[in-house]
């Protein structure tokens, strides 16, 4: 077995996102029932989440259920709605021990009522939490987040609360489903497919992507940290130059 990588402790990314792909197929690997997957997924998220507290990462999201995953078999579906009961059920009290305040984006009216309860309550049980953020993508799509915002913002242009000349890249960041949320720096797919699958469009901008062929299961805190490693040997320009980059760093370090 590898050892696991390591990593600058000063460079840890401020907000990670994870789209957790290859439930699947990890269990016809195996020989197990699509189901399978996903329980064992939990386990997954479950390492993630303690080992991204540990590392001092401000927000986690993980992209737990797509707009378009509605679309699967009824059985699927309704085995990860049992699964997302469970686990906030189950780790409120984790959360609420650690630190961590549950926020959740997308069109939570579509989950089952009993869902949206458990959710619910355990959004406003961790509010006053103040340590990192696990922010849960549900029922979510970014082509749908984006045509909501522009109907909210028109809606306010019709009744005069807003002027056309007024809007701009903050207005449209304040009528997201993460706003006071700060863009992912890094996007992690797991699965081995090179695709954002309608996660986080407008907030992907500038963030960087790791692709894995690590399926979902089998993600756990030594390639979350081969991912970290990975991303630490990037320079982040945003539209400069990497001398621009390199000459900021230096006179802000001097």
């Amino acid at each position: 077995m590898s050892k696991p990588a390591k990593i600058d402790p000063d460079n840890i990314p401020s907000h990670i996102a994870i789209i957790m792909d290859g439930n699947g197929r990890w269990a016809q690997h195996h020989k197990l029932l699509r189901t399978m997957g996903h329980k064992v997924g939990v386990d997954s998220v479950l390492n993630i989440i303690k080992s991204c507290r540990l590392l001092g990462v401000k927000v986690l999201t993980l992209y737990a259920f797509s707009s378009e995953n509605w679309q699967r078999p009824e059985q699927e579906v309704s085995t990860l709605m049992s699964l997302l009961k469970t686990f906030l059920a189950r780790e409120l009290t984790n959360l609420t021990q650690n630190n961590i305040k549950l926020r959740a984006i997308g069109q939570e009216e579509r989950l089952p009522a009993d869902v949206r309860e458990v959710l619910h309550h355990s959004i406003r049980q961790s509010a006053d939490n103040t340590g990192m953020v696990l922010n849960l993508a549900l029922s979510y799509g970014s082509r749908d987040e984006i045509v909501r915002a522009v109907r909210l913002i028109a809606e306010k242009c019709l009744r005069h609360e807003l002027s056309l000349d007024s809007i701009d890249m903050e207005t449209i960041n304040e009528h997201l489903y993460t706003c006071g949320l700060p863009d992912p720096d890094l996007i992690i797919r797991t699965g081995g497919e090179s695709r954002l699958s309608n996660f986080l469009l407008w907030q992907a901008s500038y963030s960087e992507i790791y692709i894995t062929d690590t399926h979902w299961p089998d993600f756990r805190e030594p390639q979350l940290l081969t991912a970290i490693a990975d991303y630490q040997k990037r320079q982040r320009r945003f539209g400069k130059t990497g001398e621009q980059v390199a000459t900021r760093t230096s006179e802000e370090t001097s």
